[in-house]
C-alpha cells in the first residue's frame, strides 16, 4: 500500500530540546524531521507533535514547533490518551510517524494508533532512542505489529507519486 497524502497526517513525537542531546544521532533525527515536516508542509499535509512533561524537559525544538499545526503537551507515555486522537484531522488514515523515543513514546503512541485503525508508517531515518539497540528493537516490533516501516525519501517520493508534482523540484532540493 502506498502512502497518500490527501489521507496522510504527520506526527512527531517529542523532539524535546532537553532530550535531544541524550538521543543516539539525536541531531540527525531533527535534520530528517525537519525535512519531512517541510515537505509535509509542502503537500499540505497537517503536521502534530507531542512533548512529553514540557515543564520538565522542555518544548521541542523551535525549528520542529514551527513547522506543527499543533502540539500536544502529554504526561503518558503513549500520545492516544492525552488527545492526539481527537486532535487528528477527519478523513485522514494514513499516519506518518516520527519521533523519540522510538522504543517508548513513539512506539506506545504507533501500536495505540494502529488499535484504532490507523494505518501507520513509521520514518526510520526520523526516529531516535538514547541506545541505538532499543531503537532497532523498537522497530523490529513495530514492523511485526503491522506498521510500515520507512525513509524520509520513501515518503517524499510516494506523496508526489510523480516528477511532474508541482512541488518536485522543491522537494527533490530538500532531499538532496
Amino acid at each position: 500500500m502506498l502512502m497518500k497524502a490527501e489521507q496522510s497526517t504527520l506526527v512527531l513525537i517529542d523532539l524535546q530540546e532537553k532530550l535531544m542531546p541524550a538521543i543516539s544521532h539525536g541531531q540527525e533525527v531533527i535534520d530528517q524531521s525537519l525535512v519531512l515536516a517541510t515537505i509535509a508542509g509542502l503537500m499540505d499535509v497537517p503536521v502534530l507533535s507531542t512533548e512529553q512533561l514540557p515543564e520538565k524537559l522542555g518544548n521541542n525544538v523551535e525549528a520542529v514547533r514551527e513547522l506543527c499545526q499543533q502540539v500536544i503537551g502529554k504526561d503518558h507515555f503513549d500520545a492516544c490518551p492525552d488527545g492526539l486522537i481527537d486532535s487528528l484531522p477527519e478523513g485522514r488514515q494514513h499516519i506518518i510517524i516520527g519521533g523519540c523515543e522510538t522504543h517508548v513514546c513513539m512506539m506506545q503512541t504507533a501500536l495505540s494508533l494502529l488499535d484504532a485503525g490507523f494505518k501507520v508508517w513509521v520514518v526510520a531515518d526520523a526516529t531516535g532512542s538514547r541506545n541505538e539497540f532499543d531503537r532497532d528493537v523498537a522497530l523490529d516490533r513495530l514492523h511485526q505489529s503491522g506498521a510500515k516501516i520507512v525513509t524520509v525519501e520513501m515518503v517524499a517520493f510516494e506523496w508526489m507519486r510523480h516528477c511532474k508534482h508541482p512541488r518536485f523540484r522543491d522537494i527533490q532540493a530538500l532531499i538532496k
